[in-house]
């Protein structure tokens, strides 16, 4: 027996654990064995940056959204990636957080952000690979672009993923 929400055509959205702000991370994403998302800058308006930390090896990666790499992410996670760590323990869950990358908080509780970060920074992690910047931005883009559409109740065409069945002649 299927539930009402796997019957339906609408997807489960699950609510953040937390409140949270949207100025400083406006998208954040646990995916493709990543903890991925894009980063306001604190100093131009204009500028944001697409941060992300591998599960496991916790390799990080931070960069302009024109792939100029970040300057604090030299050697240690970069206040971008702090700040992203930060909003996707308030959107997920520290638990969540850290157990999908693999980090040993030790805690048996619900992990702060600065328990995932103080995991994952014991053994110095490995500079990672930037390629996965375009993917996220582009993700994050897309995801802007259903903001400015105007409330309606007309199916989008992108949001069908099954094809119109032809009707018994």
């Amino acid at each position: 027996m299927l539930s009402d929400w796997e019957a339906s055509s609408a997807a489960r959205v699950l609510p953040p654990a937390r409140p949270r702000k949207l100025a400083k991370v406006p998208f954040v994403e646990l995916a493709d064995g990543r903890l991925q998302g894009v980063v306001s800058s604190g100093s131009d308006v204009s500028r944001v940056y697409v941060s992300s930390v591998a599960a496991g090896d916790f390799a990080f990666a931070c960069s302009t959204n024109n792939n100029r790499p970040c300057g604090g992410a030299r050697g240690s996670f970069c206040n971008h990636i702090r700040a992203l760590i930060g909003e996707a323990v308030l959107q997920y869950g520290g638990g969540r957080v850290a157990r999908y990358l693999r980090a040993d908080t030790g805690s048996l509780g619900e992990p702060e952000a600065g328990a995932v970060i103080s995991a994952m920074t014991v053994t110095r992690p490995p500079q990672g690979d930037t390629k996965a910047a375009a993917p996220v931005f582009s993700r994050f883009l897309r995801h802007l672009a259903y903001l400015e559409l105007v409330a309606s109740t007309e199916p989008l065409p992108e949001m069908q993923w099954f094809p119109p069945t032809r009707a018994a002649v």
